[in-house]
This record gives C-alpha cells, structure tokens and sequence, in this order.
C-alpha cells in the first residue's frame, strides 16, 4: 500500500503535488456542519458525541477529498478536564472560571484524572480511525500551554492576552506551576488520542505572537519541546506539526528547537520568506490567506499557485494561514483544491 501523502511529507519527501487539508475544515461554512450542531444542540455537546463529532469530521472529506481529517473536538475541553467550568455565550464565545491564584491552581485536578472527561473524544478518534477513507491521515489535537493558559486565566479570549502577561509577571510559580500542569497533562491527553488512531499530532498555539525574547523560549519554545520529545519517546516516528502562530522571526529554528516534524505558518509572513527561513529544516505548512475563502476569483487561484511554488522545493503541506472563517463560501475551497492539484 502507498504511504499516505501527509505522512511523506512529514517524513521530508518533496511531493510533485503538496497534501491539502484546512484548518477548522469542519466548520460552520458548511451547511451540513450547521445541520449536525444544530442536531447536538450546542457546540460543547456537539464536542463530546463522538458519533456526531465524527460525522462533522467526516463531512469536508466527503465533500472534498482532503488528505486529512483533523479530530473535531476544542482546545479547552482539557481545562475543563483539570476542573474549570466551561460554557459558551452564543456570538462571543468561550468563558470558564478563572485560575490566577495558588489556591486555584491547586484545587484542579491532576494530569491523571482528566481521561473520564475526554473520553468521549477518544472514542471519535476510534470512529473516525475506522471510517476514514484509507487514504485520509487522521490528525489529533491540542492547544499548546500558553494558549490554554490564557483563556484560563482570563476566563475568555482576549485580544492581547494582557491577564495572562499580568499574571507572569506578578506571580511567576503561579503561572509557571499552571504552565507545567497543562504541559504534562497535554501529554497525556494526546497520548490516549495516538492510542486510539490519531496518525499525526498537532499542537496549536494561537498565541504564540504575544511572547516576546525570553518568554517566548520559556513558555513557547519549551512546553513544545517537553511535549514533543515525551510523544516521541512513547510513540517513536510520531509525526508531530507545531504552530507557534504569529511567532515571526521566532519561526526560524523551532523545528529543530522542539523536535517538531513540521512548522505550520500564519500568513502575517509570506511564503518566500518561510521557505527561505523555515523549510530548510523539514517540512512547512501553510499559509493561504483564509480571506481567499470569502472572495474567491481569480486572487485566489492566483494567491494559491504562489503559496505552491514559493513551497515546491521543499516538504510541504499545504494549508490556511489560520482558519477558515464562518462567512467563506464552500465553492471556493473546491477552486482551492482544484488549483492546488492542477498546479
């Protein structure tokens, strides 16, 4: 049998054709998405029903033929696991209790007494290792540390991540004992997803761009790396992709800092600039506008053949620079995969 696409590209094979998936490909863009969230009732409820978790996963792969499946789930659902109340106010989104205190961080609960929670999305990765086309690689999931972290200690998203910076700088063993617990309990949270059929991994780190010099080592760079040697350690030749978002220059050399197998990039930095600065050290991912999703036309045939010949010398996935957004239109991720296929 022929090795999955995704899989070789990982493995640093430059393909005559780059894989195509999506960030947030199952998502509301769709109209059979809207359907089976509607079906679940809510979006949380949508994320622990495994059979329609992964029904919405499966759905961009029947529509589209992706060469991968990302596991549809969030990446608070492991703070609500550690203990933290979770809810989501419809058209502003997520909002949990807060940890900011050494109290708060030692009443929640330990790396090993969050699987009761999560599994049930164990359980959509054992569906969706089953029902995938054999062809489809099967991508499990979480947020990286400093991004779970600031939604913890803020109790919602924030534009610049200001509670979390606060709190760093006014209680460090705080902030740092919370930056461990969601470090060791990430690994264990993606340990159960490879054991039930997750064939890659990756780590989402939405806020990467706010950590500056030092801070970006320590609370980027090094949770990754921990995260990355420790799945590697138990699930050898586990291919691992890492996305410091917005990181810049911080991009350079994190592949070989973390151990990370491939580098997704945003599209705050062109393409060129990431293949002459990034792909040298393996595998790159990225970076479509996602406004290309919304506009279509010509600009995006156009912005696509140039995302895939600034990466044509290289292992590359391609992908979004972020993720689609809710207003795109499904007729232009087909032109997308059309022109990537064609190019």
């Amino acid at each position: 049998m022929t090795e999955k696409t995704i899989l070789r590209a990982l493995r640093g094979e430059v393909l005559p054709t780059p894989p195509v998936w999506m960030m947030r490909q199952a998502g509301r863009y769709l109209p059979e998405y809207r359907a089976t969230r509607a079906e679940a009732g809510d979006f949380l409820s949508l994320c622990y029903n495994s059979d329609l978790a992964a029904e919405v996963t499966l759905q961009p792969i029947r529509r589209y033929g992706f060469d991968a499946a990302i596991l549809f789930a969030d990446i608070l659902l492991l703070p609500q696991a550690l203990g933290v109340d979770l809810w989501f106010e419809t058209g502003e989104g997520p909002r949990m209790t807060t940890v900011t205190t050494p109290a708060e961080l030692a009443a929640l609960k330990g790396k090993d007494d969050i699987h009761d929670t999560l599994g049930p999305i164990y359980e959509t990765v054992r569906i969706l290792s089953r029902e995938l086309p054999k062809e489809t690689t099967l991508i499990g999931f979480a947020g990286a540390p400093w991004t779970v972290a600031t939604y913890m200690i803020a109790g919602r998203g924030t534009k610049d991540q200001g509670p979390a910076h606060a709190l760093k700088a006014a209680d460090r063993a705080t902030f740092a004992g919370l930056i461990d617990l969601l470090t060791t309990s990430t690994i264990e949270y993606l340990s159960k997803q490879v054991e039930a059929g997750a064939e890659v991994i990756k780590i989402f780190d939405s806020w990467a761009g706010s950590l500056k010099g030092q801070d970006f080592e320590d609370f980027a760079v090094e949770p990754a790396r921990r995260i990355i040697t420790e799945l590697k350690a138990r699930f050898p030749g586990l291919p691992i992709i890492a996305f410091p978002r917005e990181a810049g220059e911080g991009y350079i050399g994190f592949a070989k800092k973390t151990g990370a197998d491939c580098v997704a990039i945003d599209n705050s930095v062109s393409a060129e600039w990431a293949a002459a600065n990034v792909q040298k050290d393996g595998c790159v991912q990225g970076n479509l506008d996602p406004r290309h999703m919304v506009t279509g036309g010509q600009p995006l045939i156009d912005a696509t053949r140039e995302v895939v010949r600034a990466f044509s010398k290289g292992p590359h996935i391609f992908n979004l620079g972020h993720g689609i957004t809710p207003d795109a239109d499904p007729e232009n991720v087909a032109l997308m995969i059309e022109t990537i296929r064609k190019s």
